[in-house]
């Protein structure tokens, strides 16, 4: 499971007593709600369903694929659907290839979720031999569905502007700063993120993940 609200508000509180800049954004956005999902195959898979689509249409699609494979739970089902079938629930041929990769390599036994590395980087290297997760989908996973503390991905566009506006930045910090800044918040880092998800949007009411 991901990270509680009690284990949240010990890092971000730690984060806070160390950088004034977030004790001020933390005392003017409050604490966020954990953010957690269920650990395992159906998690990395909704999050191919939902790649470069809305909340709304990416449930639309699960429900369909529901009621096609019954357990969509299940990656014997995926492999047994056709891509005739999964296009019709929604799937583009690229997302139908990359839920059928994933389902191979669970079944396989070559991805194992419940016994990925202890070691983060390898973890995340280990997720993004799945062909369809890269190293984005990889780290919300982590952070999500194992509360992997450390977890900081700096590619994300709304930690690069959170983080920039809280910290008084003039521009958007590129990904190489955005991750170089961070070393000085080990071992904090996932709840960082978290906070930076809730602060923009607080200030847009548009929550990025």
């Amino acid at each position: 499971m991901g990270l509680t609200a009690e284990q949240l508000r010990t890092a971000l509180d730690a984060l806070a007593a160390g950088e004034p800049a977030f004790a001020t954004a933390l005392a003017r956005a409050g604490y966020p709600a954990p953010r957690i999902r269920e650990r395992g195959y159906q998690t990395l898979l909704r999050t191919i369903v939902g790649q470069q689509v809305s909340v709304k249409a990416a449930d639309a699609v699960w429900r369909k694929l529901e009621a096609l494979v019954g357990d969509a739970t299940d990656p014997h089902a995926i492999l047994a659907a056709s891509d005739e079938s999964l296009r019709a629930c929604g799937f583009s041929r690229q997302k139908s290839s990359y839920a059928k990769s994933l389902a191979e390599e669970v079944t396989s036994g070559r991805l194992d979720l419940d016994r990925l590395p202890a070691d983060d980087e390898e973890a995340i290297a280990q997720l993004t031999r799945v062909k369809g997760i890269g190293r984005w989908s990889a780290e919300i996973y982590l952070l999500f569905a194992e509360g992997r503390a450390d977890i900081w991905p700096a590619g994300d566009l709304a930690v690069q502007i959170e983080l920039g506006r809280i910290l008084g930045h003039e521009a958007r910090p590129s990904e190489k700063l955005t991750r170089d800044l961070a070393e000085a918040w080990r071992p904090h880092r996932g709840a960082l993120a978290i906070f930076t998800w809730h602060h923009y949007g607080a200030a847009s009411d548009a929550a990025p993940v």
